[in-house]
């Protein structure tokens, strides 16, 4: 069984696969970490191995309670990727996206795959179907426009994300919910587009944490999977299973 530990800017998530399969899922706070894994330890006593991605601040005790356990893989740009890496500056590449476009180089074979990760930041990330990852695209995500309105201006009040149900905003917090959501729609919408003229049959995969929010409103055809950076860590941590 495999350990995968996703750390993020706000939380850490943990999963446990046998080979290809999800059995359990997790999410904590940092400081809830040690326990939790101790937690997914009594459950699962098969795990041999474990894998992090960490775009946030781990931190050295949670870091050390996990090798205490488990031969663990630290995700960099260094680590063996099972795709041709054509980013400039590889070493600058977000572990997270390296999941993402590992995700698809495993179950997207010979495709034209564009995976749009919303999330904190939204990205956008391009994988031909001769398995080279060109690049993509960063954005601010849907709770960061919200809370910049309100940081950057005196009087705009900060608002909990909100479908709009029109495209005219009738008040001022109506306003902000169009603005904000209907912005990244059509966003999101013209990236699919714009990649769609040169490569026809386009895969697009939605994930992040507002995925689930925004692909009802997406006109596309999209694959919507809320695991995908998981499994990709999973993908990753077998291709490196012989140096951890």
């Amino acid at each position: 069984m495999n350990l995968i530990v996703d750390v993020g800017n706000t939380s850490v998530k943990l999963a446990v696969f046998e080979l290809e399969t999800i059995q359990g899922k997790w999410e904590c706070n940092k400081t809830d970490f040690k326990d939790t894994l101790l937690g997914v330890r009594s459950e699962y006593n098969g795990i041999s191995r474990a894998i992090v991605s960490n775009v946030g601040d781990f931190g050295k005790a949670n870091v050390d309670s996990l090798q205490e356990y488990y031969p663990t893989l630290f995700l960099s740009y260094q680590s063996k990727l099972p795709f041709k890496n054509h980013y400039t500056t590889p070493e600058t590449l977000g572990v997270d996206r390296m999941a993402l476009v590992s995700a698809a180089s495993k179950s997207f074979k010979k495709e034209n795959v564009l995976i749009i990760d919303a999330g904190t930041c939204i990205t956008y990330d391009f994988l031909n179907d001769e398995n080279k990852y060109l690049g993509g695209a960063i954005s601010p995500g849907v709770e960061m426009r919200y809370k910049s309105l309100h940081t950057f201006t005196a009087k705009l009040p900060l608002l909990k994300k909100k479908m709009p149900q029109s495209f005219f905003g009738d008040s001022t917090e109506d306003a902000i919910h169009v603005g904000v959501v209907i912005s990244v729609l059509n966003e999101i919408e013209g990236f699919i587009s714009n990649y769609q003229k040169e490569y026809p049959n386009l895969r697009v995969i939605l994930t992040g944490g507002d995925a689930h929010f925004l692909r009802d409103r997406i006109k596309n055809d999209i694959f919507a999977n809320s695991n995908f950076l998981l499994e990709g860590l999973n993908y990753i941590l077998e291709t490196n299973k012989h140096s951890c």
